[in-house]
């Protein structure tokens, strides 16, 4: 379990129990467990301006067993969760079909609401979202943690105190891991573009959102993408399944500041790199790479090289503290935010701008046809 000391992490060690936020975790199963135990529970049991205060599963059972391993109250059902006097902040982490109907009923309850990336299935469900938490007057939080990896915060300071000099163009080539010819069932919706969870809407848009908080938003797209693979087998059994999610996804465009970036996501893990990132510019180069293509969650080495320098050297390098501690940074900027009324942390108007990047690769990918990003 990722701990307090996390490179760039900044904590308050200071919170007694009476002022701690109470939290409440929805999709906490202790029986099959998920993002939530990955992530979630770690890091509000490490920081000390957190409590945990209920969790909810899917049925009585898994919930008996959550309150046993975790020794905090659990529901059979997110409604009891949601009203539970105790629970100051709703996270939401469940599959994205359940986001709007969730996300919204903690918001309906006066509740701060933490939901994972998508905000929701649709570029409509998320701008709903968005306006129903700015009319509630609630905090909220979007799980798109990619910004706080020391190495992409380090990149983005770099680059602003004019290490590279002018940007002139980015590209980065990933691999989302799990969408190649096989799956495990736990796994096997991500297959199904319906569902939401998918190398575009996931993976792809973890980078987008690291890059652009390094190098700006995009104002123009041009994309294309398939399935490549379109019959995927169960690990388990060798069942066949019929995947519509897209498996390849390449994508180009012009960045605010006139910087020219492209991407490329393929849907397996490679032989080869499964990510490398790079930023080009006028007086040098900055390289992100790792062994895993999932740059939200990666350990990431950042290289750099300039002036009369000929290769990239390494700068630093984020040691293995485990998949969740971007999430346990986010949740460390969250409680400074509240602290002191600071906006570090990703909301979901936020959320609303990644989307609508979203809505545009998709339109662009479908019709050939780039588009402006608004």
């Amino acid at each position: 379990m990722a701990r307090p000391h996390a490179p760039g992490l900044e904590v308050d060690m200071h919170r007694t129990a009476s002022d701690r936020i109470g939290v409440g975790v929805i999709g906490a199963s202790t029986v099959n467990p998920g993002w939530a135990m990955t992530a979630h529970i770690p890091a509000i049991q490490a920081l000390p301006d957190f409590e945990l205060r209920a969790v909810s599963t899917s049925n009585r059972a898994s919930a008996d067993a959550a309150a046993e391993a975790l020794r905090t109250p659990a529901f059979a059902n997110p409604e009891a969760l949601i009203l539970h006097p105790g629970v100051d902040l709703v996270v939401v982490s469940v599959r994205v079909p359940y986001h709007h109907a969730l996300t919204a009923a903690a918001l309906e309850a006066g509740k701060m609401v933490f939901t994972e990336w998508p905000l929701g299935r649709t570029l409509e469900e998320a701008e709903d979202l968005d306006a129903r938490a700015q009319r509630a007057g609630m905090r909220t939080v979007i799980g798109l943690q990619a910004r706080f990896a020391p190495a992409v915060q380090e990149a983005r300071d770099l680059i602003a105190r004019g290490y590279v000099g002018e940007v002139l163009s980015t590209n980065l080539v990933g691999a989302g891991m799990v969408w190649g010819d096989r799956i495990a069932r736990a796994h096997a919706y991500a297959v199904e573009a319906d569902h939401g969870v998918t190398l575009m809407t996931v993976t792809m848009m973890h980078a987008l959102e690291a890059m652009n908080f390094v190098l700006g938003d995009f104002t123009t797209v041009n994309a294309a993408a398939a399935v490549r693979r379109p019959l995927v087998r169960v690990i388990e059994d060798g069942s066949p399944l019929q995947a519509t999610a897209f498996d390849h996804i390449a994508l180009g465009g012009t960045l605010q500041n006139g910087a020219i970036a492209s991407l490329l996501f393929r849907g397996a893990a490679s032989r080869g790199d499964n990510l490398r990132w790079e930023i080009t510019g006028t007086e040098g180069d900055l390289v992100l790479t790792a062994a895993n293509g999932n740059l939200q969650v990666a350990d990431l080495t950042l290289r750099g090289g300039r002036g009369e320098q000929t290769s990239v050297a390494p700068i630093s390098t984020t040691p293995p503290d485990g998949v969740g501690a971007n999430t346990l940074r986010q949740y460390a900027a969250l409680a400074r935010d509240l602290r002191e009324n600071t906006r570090l942390v990703p909301d979901f108007a936020h959320a609303v701008t990644r989307h609508r990047l979203l809505a545009a690769i998709e339109k662009a990918a479908r019709t050939g046809v780039r588009q402006e990003v608004v």
